[in-house]
């Protein structure tokens, strides 16, 4: 008998230039794409369309840009600017504008809250109004 030896991979996995190519255009923005997509069809029109292709397949033609995020949109509005006057400003509108949004959820759940209850008290009301109509008829 012949033992079969197995290769062992020791390499960890390379993205190939697809995937790379991909992330650079990612990282340029949705205008690089669209010069790539235009140089496409220039040059070789079926690669123009096949990009045309894959940006409306991957819906990268028709959203938001994908380098900004509302993270990284936080981390530029926590970013200290130097001045000191307008950090304090902005701290201060932050903070307000947190109390507001607090003050503004829980008028929402009261307001939920009372719309509940008026909508069970109406049930009940309907439920005791045809509890007794079905009394009047059996008599």
């Amino acid at each position: 008998m012949t033992a079969v030896a197995t290769p062992t991979q020791s390499h960890s996995h390379q993205p190939g230039w697809f995937a790379k190519t991909e992330s650079w255009l990612d990282h340029k923005g949705k205008g690089a794409w669209i010069a790539a997509m235009v140089l496409g069809f220039i040059f070789i029109w079926p690669l123009g369309l096949a990009i045309l292709a894959y940006m409306i397949w991957s819906k990268r033609m028709f959203s938001k840009s994908h380098t900004c995020s509302a993270k990284s949109s936080m981390r530029m509005a926590m970013k200290p600017s130097g001045n000191t006057a307008f950090d304090a400003y902005k701290a201060d509108t932050l903070r307000r504008l947190e109390d507001e949004q607090a003050n503004f959820e829980a008028f929402l759940e009261r307001l939920r809250a009372a719309k509940d209850k008026s909508e069970f008290d109406q049930f009940m009301d309907e439920q005791t109004t045809g509890a007794s109509d079905d009394t009047k008829k059996d008599a």
